[in-house]
């Protein structure tokens, strides 16, 4: 079952036409991402699933309900959470202040403990270090916050804007892992990042993206072995 219907959308910014007829399809429970070249329009997408852009034309559907007419903190309510690239934390406040900002969401209230103990549980960087500024953890602990802070939200579906950006290798596997487990906890993801072997290996399913409109669409670990991805995306 689709749990994220998206119908021949045109997205602009200002005169600018960023992308062109996209359709895609997010099934309730699996891990699906968007790889492309920077430009391609992958960003654009998220922000107009979560209600930064109106598409000009075309529709975003999410439990069977439109949302693309929806402002972006009434799609946050339906269980929409976007973890946009650069993280966003607020880095004059705590972990935990970051924290407890995720769990603001009506859909959140009255299961902010029980989130916190997950997030917790998952990171545990993260309460060791819940009094310290977010702006003084590293680049990695700094993601972590940016799921956790998500997680708080309790998420239907999560979408993340390249997680791994500015990460050393070894913290990029940790992540890709986290993603893992949080769609085996029942977390439907989609997922836009660079690193196109971590990302479909991972994938139930993956789009292409190229100058804002798809080009090629399918399994995950197929499109890996696919000669097009492999030249353009993994310099094989």
């Amino acid at each position: 079952m689709s749990l994220l219907e998206i119908k021949n959308i045109d997205v602009y910014y200002g005169d600018v036409q960023i992308i062109f007829g996209l359709s895609l399809n997010v099934e309730n429970g699996s891990v699906v991402s968007i790889i492309g070249s920077n430009g391609a329009g992958k960003s654009t997408t998220l922000k107009a699933i979560s209600g930064l852009l109106s598409p000009a034309k075309g529709q975003i559907s999410f439990n069977g309900e439109l949302i693309s007419i929806l402002k972006s903190n009434h799609v946050v309510e339906k269980g929409v959470i976007h973890i946009p690239e650069g993280r966003r934390l607020f880095p004059l406040m705590t972990v935990m202040e970051n924290l407890q900002i995720g769990a603001f969401p009506k859909r959140a209230q009255g299961k902010e403990d029980e989130s916190l103990k997950l997030v917790f549980s998952m990171f545990p960087v993260l309460a060791e270090r819940r009094d310290q500024m977010a702006s003084t953890l590293s680049g990695g602990e700094q993601q972590m916050l940016a799921i956790g802070r998500a997680l708080m939200s309790n998420p239907l579906l999560l979408m993340l804007d390249e997680p791994s950006l500015g990460l050393a290798p070894i913290l990029i596997r940790d992540i890709f892992e986290t993603v893992m487990e949080i769609n085996k906890r029942g977390t439907t993801i989609l997922l836009v990042e660079q690193d196109v072997q971590h990302s479909l290996s991972i994938s139930d399913y993956a789009y292409v993206l190229e100058n804002g409109r798809r080009v090629m669409e399918g399994d995950g670990e197929k499109l890996l072995s696919d000669q097009h991805v492999k030249k353009a995306y993994l310099g094989i």
